[in-house]
């Protein structure tokens, strides 16, 4: 059972994690940051929800569907949600490595784009490797919120 301070206190932090961690996702490939640590950090907000609200908050709260409590937690839509982030994560992963063979160039080769005027950034250089680092988020988020899930609802 939570309390009123932990929820109150969820409802501020989670929000300030999520920005920090699509934050050091977008800038990782010049900073420290990048794909892996923005889906630590977004599986921690998680894990703050799950724990100030319980495992079942994403599905009835969020989503409005029904939750059958007699269901084993790894067949669960949510868990099967994860599992197919954590897949299509990969899948990004490698078909962004593999690219740049396609054009006669290393494996996970990159280039960049220069954009201006974006308004928190004000230049902003997007290189290929995002595309990597955005696999890799999905990969670990949803690998962990699987672990997370499965372990948290035994």
């Amino acid at each position: 059972m939570t309390t009123v301070i932990m929820r109150t206190t969820a409802r501020a932090i989670v929000p300030i994690i999520l920005v920090v961690a699509i934050s050091l996702f977008i800038e990782g490939h010049n900073l420290p940051g990048g794909g892996f640590i923005g889906g630590v950090l977004t599986t921690t907000a998680f894990a703050i929800v799950y724990m100030a609200y319980g495992l079942d908050f994403l599905e009835r709260g969020i989503l409005g569907r029904d939750v059958d409590p007699g269901k084993e937690p790894s067949r669960d839509r949510v868990v099967v949600a994860y599992r197919r982030l954590f897949a299509y994560g990969f899948a990004i992963a490698v078909v962004s490595g593999l690219a740049p063979l396609l054009f006669g160039q290393p494996f996970l080769s990159q280039t960049f784009v220069m954009l201006e005027g974006i308004p928190i950034y004000d230049h902003l250089e997007v290189a290929s490797a995002l595309a990597f680092d955005f696999g890799v988020y999905c990969v670990v988020v949803g690998g962990l919120l699987t672990i997370l899930s499965v372990v948290g609802a035994e």
